[in-house]
């Protein structure tokens, strides 16, 4: 394995031979090599894929369900959502701690390899108490506390991770490699989920004992995932800073963001908040208030998915062109409304065959952009000497506004004060299009604005088409 220290500008190829101990000036040549860092991206793109199977079964519908087959409250759900979230408070000192190793790499195999390998511990739960006939709601104690342990861990190494992709994938092809990544891990979702889903409904001894069996096949391929980062090309973060005194800390530039990151910590967290509103409450809104199967939970995910894979590469081909902003705006406000439409459902035909797919492909197909732009823009606002400090401060607003709007969420949600979950969903989405005025302020190098994108587009719609093709045939 080889370490990297600096972003690419230019990839000439060259080949580079793996050496033990790099200099500076070795590391720079490394960085610019293009084989070193196409092997680097495809093994990134095949550990998503694996990491995407093993996500899919410690969180979402099937994490959801398994806690209402063992007795858990809305309230519990909720917690299943908010301790995550409230947790990226530790990112910080995750990053503090991570930019004092020497190898991203290690630093990250090391806290997700046990972050994913506690999850047996629950697996083993599972199956003394379905055996020995105890209490099963003892394994929601069970599992909130696997949810917490795990974590904290992931919590220490998330900014880690961040850090180390924005510095491997190349500027202007974040927007298309992270949609390609991304789509790769939602193609696996498409598939694997409705899959997984039937496993654990169709097991012989019961749904719970499927989904230990299940829950043991994940943590397998979240090993596998994190075994693919060995063809990775490794970084020093040790050598990573520019024009940084190597006295200053992580933490000393803390407190040195520029007004334009502070206006996007607002955005991000007054964001975060209004989506946790109502998302954690979908499927129990499915399961619970429709009674639905978990058959069609998994269907209606797997169409999310569907819609996730074939917008991503078409979104990070537009941000790459237009910039993260404009397009976070744009689609922010359909996402905004997106909880309105759960107001249309209900458990008759109309909404199980038309109007819940068509709520989870419009979802789908929205959240892609939004998932992709807001990684991105971190990247793109945060300082290039510690990014990791940025990433991780990011993280821990938008987990304790996310914590915090989940709570409040499931408070709402088990109470008539608003209407339950229906009058829920319209608070969030009114919420979500307050959150976006924020965002109007915010500067994104290289992005356009979103008055010059719609004023072109309205010109470019004025046009008859013979106008039209004498314009795009005009040299620039």
């Amino acid at each position: 394995m080889e370490t990297i220290t600096q972003p690419v500008s230019d990839l000439p190829e060259n080949p580079i031979t793996p050496s033990s101990v790099l200099s500076p000036d070795r590391q720079n040549q490394i960085l610019h090599s293009k084989k070193a860092i196409r092997t680097s991206l495809q093994a990134s793109t095949i550990d998503g894929v694996f990491a995407a199977i093993f996500i899919s079964v410690t969180g979402g519908v099937l994490l959801t369900n398994f806690l209402l087959q063992v007795g858990a409250s809305p309230v519990e759900i909720g917690m299943l959502s908010s301790i995550p979230m409230l947790l990226n408070l530790l990112q910080p000192i995750g990053a503090y701690i991570g930019d004092r190793t020497n190898s991203r790499h290690y630093y990250c195999l090391w806290i997700f390899g046990i972050a994913r390998l506690l999850w047996l511990i629950l697996v083993v739960a599972i199956g003394w108490i379905n055996w020995s006939g105890g209490n099963l709601h003892q394994l929601v104690s069970w599992t909130l506390g696997m949810v917490l342990v795990s974590h904290i861990l992931e919590s220490l190494g998330g900014s880690a991770w961040l850090s180390w992709m924005a510095v491997l994938v190349p500027h202007r092809l974040r927007g298309r490699y992270f949609g390609f990544r991304n789509s790769a891990a939602s193609l696996t979702n498409l598939v694997g989920v409705p899959i997984l889903g039937f496993a654990v409904s169709a097991w012989p001894n019961g749904t719970i004992e499927g989904y230990a069996v299940v829950l043991f096949l994940a943590v397998v391929t979240g090993i596998i995932s994190l075994g693919c980062q060995f063809f990775m090309t490794d970084i020093n973060p040790q050598l990573t800073a520019k024009k940084v005194e190597p006295e200053q800390s992580s933490f000393s530039l803390l407190g040195n963001f520029s007004p334009n990151f502070l206006i996007f910590l607002f955005y991000f967290g007054l964001w975060t908040f209004a989506v946790n509103l109502s998302s954690p409450f979908f499927n129990l809104y499915l399961l619970d208030n429709l009674h639905l199967d978990l058959y069609w939970a998994t269907l209606y995910g797997s169409l999310t998915a569907g819609a996730n894979l074939v917008m991503l590469i078409w979104w990070g081909k537009i941000a790459d062109r237009i910039g993260n902003r404009p397009l976070l705006l744009l689609v922010g406000v359909l996402a905004g409304i997106t909880p309105l439409f759960w107001l249309l459902t209900g458990a008759d035909n109309m909404s199980l065959w038309v109007w819940l797919p068509l709520i989870h492909l419009f979802t789908g197909g929205t959240w892609a952009a939004i998932e992709l732009c807001s990684s991105n823009i971190q990247m793109e606002v945060a300082s290039q000497e510690h990014p990791s400090g940025y990433f991780a401060v990011a993280a821990a607003v938008a987990g304790v506004c996310g914590a915090l709007g989940t709570t409040i969420g499931g408070f709402f949600s088990e109470n008539s004060v608003i209407g339950g979950l229906p009058g829920l969903f319209a608070l969030s989405a009114g919420v979500r299009l307050f959150a976006l005025l924020p965002l109007i302020y915010v500067t994104e190098p290289r992005s356009q604005r979103v008055t010059q994108l719609v004023r072109n587009w309205l010109n470019f719609k004025g046009r008859s088409p013979a106008q039209n093709i004498t314009v795009a045939n005009t040299p620039k």
